[in-house]
């Protein structure tokens, strides 16, 4: 009975230090709390940032504005310049004017505000314009004089309008073309203020009106009230070539800072030495192939659950003796 009793604390002594223990080695295997460590930001880094959200803004707004630009101003500026309209302006008469309604009615319109929407009432205005002339100095002067009255002030354009239509009326030595359609511009519209429909159709729509022209080489039929091949050609640069040489560059830039350009050397080289290492395995046998460079991994134990910590604690724990009370 009494060496029963003596056994049992000795079995009690032994799970209690067991569970002492493991009550340890679990504290150490528990990750101590560190405190917070603001981390310095360094300069490079700071650079870094502010680099890269600069060239990522420039990228997406030169990008952006690509889709607006190349429709509204590129796209017509193109159209002009191949249409190949003349340097100097001539001489336009206005012979009729037509207000029309409808949507079948409506295919083109001199002036139209807004480049989108459907065209239910159109203006359509018709005129001739002097192909040759012998006094092409007077009427070039006349002509430039008139087109700055018309940015500036509207009462001296019609003036100049009337004195140049009782000069020309007068002059018989000219030819004049068939007839042909007046546009404010190539595309016949635009958005206020620089297309003001109202102004236009009031002051070029009147019948017998002589005004300076553009028309175009190729197309015999098309007139312009304005034309500046210079113009033309810087829309097409500050518009397009601007934007996108800002845009592949900021890209660039995004794609040399952030992209690791090594790793596609890389790669053929990490596949040649998987490779190699398998054919020295496969040669081996097993694990026997493994080098200081890559690891082998250790078996697995059989009916162990890593997930358990008190296994784990047992198996980092060294063996404990036993003690074994006397009979």
């Amino acid at each position: 009975m009494t060496s029963t009793m003596i056994s049992g604390s000795s079995e009690q002594l032994l799970e209690q230090q067991q569970q002492e223990l493991r009550n340890r080695k679990l504290k150490e295997l528990v990750p101590k709390k560190k405190a917070p460590q603001v981390k310095k930001v360094s300069w490079r880094e700071r650079a870094n940032f502010y680099a890269t959200s600069t060239l990522a803004f420039f990228s997406v707004t030169a990008g952006a504005s690509l889709l607006f630009l190349v429709p509204l101003y590129v796209d017509p500026a193109i159209s002009t310049l191949t249409s190949d309209f003349i340097e100097n302006p001539t001489w336009c008469t206005t012979t009729r004017r037509e207000d029309v309604v409808g949507l079948m009615n409506c295919s083109w319109s001199s002036c139209r505000e807004g480049c989108t929407s459907d065209l239910y009432r159109c203006t359509h205005i018709y005129v001739t314009y002097i192909v040759e002339t012998s006094n092409e100095t007077f009427y070039s002067n006349l002509s430039t004089a008139i087109s700055m009255a018309i940015d500036s002030d509207m009462t001296m354009a019609r003036n100049l309008m009337q004195i140049a239509s009782h000069t020309i009326s007068n002059i018989t030595d000219v030819t004049h073309s068939d007839e042909a359609i007046l546009l404010v511009n190539i595309k016949g519209c635009g958005y206020p203020p620089s297309v003001m429909c109202k102004n236009f159709s009031d002051l070029y729509g009147e019948e017998g009106t002589i005004f300076p022209c553009y028309y175009s080489r190729t197309n015999r039929t098309l007139v312009m009230t304005a034309y500046n091949q210079s113009s033309q050609w810087s829309m097409i640069i500050n518009f397009f070539f601007v934007p996108f040489i800002i845009t592949v560059v900021s890209s660039v830039g995004l794609c040399f800072m952030h992209c690791d350009c090594s790793c596609q050397k890389e790669r053929p080289r990490q596949r040649q030495r998987e490779r190699e290492r398998s054919e020295r395995e496969r040669s081996t046998g097993g694990t026997a192939g493994c080098d200081e460079r890559h690891f082998c991994r250790r078996p697995r134990l059989d009916n162990l659950s890593d997930s358990s910590i008190s296994t784990r604690v047992d198996m980092l724990t060294p063996a404990v003796e036993v003690y074994k009370p006397p009979l």
